[in-house]
This record gives C-alpha cells, sequence and structure tokens, in this order.
C-alpha cells in the first residue's frame, strides 16, 4: 500500500508534448485522494509556470517513484492512461486512469491494482485541481535569522 499515494499523486496528469497547454499555468491547489480501500485525502497548493506544464501533465518522476505510460491521450479535455508505477525498490504496480481537463481544473479517476502481502488489492483513487489565481505568491523572504 506504500505505493498508492505516491502512484496517486504521479497521476495528476500524464500526456506526451502538447500541441497546445492543456491548462493555464499559474497558482493552483491539488487534491489528491484515496478513495478506497483506506481513504485518505491530501491539499496542497502549487504554483505551475508555462515551462513546468508538460512537466506537471507528465506526472514527472520524483524521489520516490517512477511512473510510465504506454497509453497517454491528452486531448479536447480528455485524459486517458494506462501504465505502471513503481519505487526503487518495486515491481512495477498496473495503474489506469480516465479524467477530464479544462484550462483551469482537472479531475482523474484512477484504478491501481496494488499488492500486499501476495494479494492484489484494488486501488480507487481521484487527483482533482483547479486554479486559484493568475499569478503565484512571492517566496517568503528571509529575515536573515
Amino acid at each position: 500500500m506504500k505505493l498508492v499515494l505516491p502512484a496517486l499523486a504521479a497521476l495528476a496528469v500524464a500526456a506526451p508534448a502538447f500541441a497546445e497547454t492543456p491548462i493555464a499555468p499559474g497558482y493552483w491547489e491539488t487534491t489528491s485522494q484515496v478513495i478506497s480501500p483506506i481513504p485518505t485525502k491530501k491539499t496542497e497548493k502549487r504554483c505551475i509556470r508555462e515551462e513546468d506544464v508538460e512537466k506537471f501533465m507528465g506526472g514527472a518522476p520524483n524521489r520516490h517513484y517512477t511512473c510510465t505510460y504506454p497509453t497517454r491521450e491528452v486531448a479536447g479535455g480528455k485524459i486517458r492512461l494506462i501504465g505502471s508505477c513503481k519505487t526503487k525498490n518495486s515491481a512495477p504496480v498496473p495503474v489506469t486512469g480516465e479524467g477530464v481537463y479544462t484550462r483551469d481544473s482537472l479531475r482523474l479517476d484512477a484504478r491501481i491494482e496494488a499488492k500486499l502481502g501476495g494479494m492484489t488489492v484494488p486501488v480507487r483513487a481521484r487527483t482533482s485541481g483547479k486554479r486559484i489565481g493568475d499569478t503565484c505568491p512571492a517566496p517568503p523572504v528571509s529575515d536573515g535569522r
């Protein structure tokens, strides 16, 4: 089950290079949640610059996991993914997702086939986001202490 939340975060959306920007850059609030079997929810705010849109939509790997999506369709306001995610020391876990997006919002419902104690546990998850500002807040200024 440790792979579930990182995999969900990676599913924020995935896509190849875009002919047009699918979402608008700006200040975004995203919520990642596991719906079942054990509900969890995490909301965070992030700045998405124009040059970061493709990376954000591509579910770029981080230090915890790597995801690959041989099937990546992001066009016409719809998202469809089929692939897998893995941590450095785990086998790939199948992930599928479908969702919708506009320039100011996105929602992706995912199904993850997590392995737990030799059993496959189906996990349902959702990532949603909304643009809450055209510009990002200035970073905090350090007072030198």
